[in-house]
């Protein structure tokens, strides 16, 4: 039809090739008839899902699970800080060095010991940096502590302190624990479609209109943590299940890693120790599979581009992170902060997804 005679499908492939095709152009049986009529009624509720070409729709937005609200955040990190740690047990937190911990006010929290601390670092940091781009209730609330076998906070559980091996005065963080988080496996077009070499269709505004609002939802989410893991370089997660796909085809019918699903039906991005700093060093490695995976979004949550364009456009990306971790982590100082060469490539990676939703914008205004 002429109105689809502009859009060229891209060469077929297996792997990792096919996610630059996705969500930039509409389906090739969608098209333009697909925006009224019944595409239209069977988004949520009535409404159109995306807004403008490239924005999911406010209705829809209202649809997503709150997650950890700020001021219930804001109160567990407080009293976690304050708690003593009445128990550590091993399991359920990760390695073998990580502990669940029962603190004095009757809540649990996972206790990670990093291999070094620039583990730590990355989960603080990547924490902090949800803040900054206005995802954070995806994440759970997260301090740091410090380990002293003869201090306060770890004075009534100093014997199985002597059995975990960790070090006098090392860093760990303190994650709210979750009750009954279940796992996630990835929704097309990142999911099954993507094993077998088999060629991905677009998700596109066109394609998006007979899914049904719980698949919506889940994709507004899922857009985020695209964003938020190739801003942070964290191959721990959906990259690392198609890193996989070369040897194990069947990958992506599996849970993703390190994210999992609240009773509220949220999603939660966990352990994000791989985030900015031991990311930032491995990029060769990573980026051909995260690069093309912020590439498969061309839907976005408003506010998550605006932040981003507000941080392209001061160029204060570092800056806003650093100012945040200082002033809501009282031992950001013992880990420190990015250096220059990581703030860098930091507010570059801002910079190169503005130019991608810069980029989904005018693909839209195509249409």
């Amino acid at each position: 039809p002429p109105g689809h005679r502009r859009f060229k499908r891209r060469p077929g492939g297996g792997g990792q090739k096919t996610f630059r095709a996705l969500l930039a152009v509409p389906a090739a049986a969608g098209g333009r008839e697909e925006r009224g009529g019944e595409g239209r009624a069977a988004a949520a509720g009535g409404g159109w899902p995306v807004e403008r070409g490239i924005f999911w729709s406010r209705e829809l937005e209202e649809r997503v699970p709150p997650g950890f609200a700020a001021e219930e955040a804001a109160a567990w990190l407080s009293a976690a800080r304050g708690a003593r740690v009445a128990s550590l047990e091993r399991g359920g937190c990760g390695r073998s060095s990580n502990r669940l911990a029962r603190l004095s006010d009757g809540s649990r929290a996972c206790v990670r010991y990093g291999i070094n601390p620039e583990q730590i670092q990355g989960e603080a940091l990547s924490y902090h940096l949800a803040g900054v781009l206005g995802m954070q209730e995806r994440l759970p609330p997260m301090a740091l502590a410090l380990v002293e076998a003869r201090g306060r906070q770890w004075e009534p559980v100093r014997e199985e302190l002597r059995g975990s091996h960790w070090a006098e005065g090392a860093v760990v963080s303190l994650t709210r624990w979750v009750d009954n988080l279940t796992a996630v496996v990835a929704p097309a077009p990142w999911g099954a479609e993507a094993g077998g070499g088999r060629r991905l269709q677009p998700l596109s505004a066109g394609g998006l209109g007979g899914l049904p609002p719980s698949q919506l939802v889940e994709l507004v989410q899922w857009s985020d943590l695209i964003l938020f893991d190739y801003l942070t370089a964290n191959f721990d997660r959906l990259v690392s299940n198609l890193f996989s796909l070369q040897w194990d085809p069947r990958v992506m019918r599996r849970a993703t890693s390190n994210l999992l699903r609240g009773p509220d039906g949220g999603l939660v991005f966990m352990d994000n120790e791989a985030g900015l700093v031991h990311g930032y060093r491995l990029l060769a490695m990573w980026d051909p599979y995260n690069e093309p995976l912020l590439r498969s979004v061309c839907v976005f949550r408003e506010g998550t581009a605006r932040r981003v364009a507000e941080l392209h456009r001061r160029r204060s990306a570092a800056a806003e992170l650093r100012r945040r971790y200082r002033a809501r982590e009282p031992l950001w100082a013992r880990l420190g902060f990015l250096s220059e060469r990581q703030a860098e490539l930091l507010q570059a990676r801002v910079d190169f997804v503005h130019r991608h939703i810069a980029h989904c914008r005018a693909q839209a205004a195509l249409l």
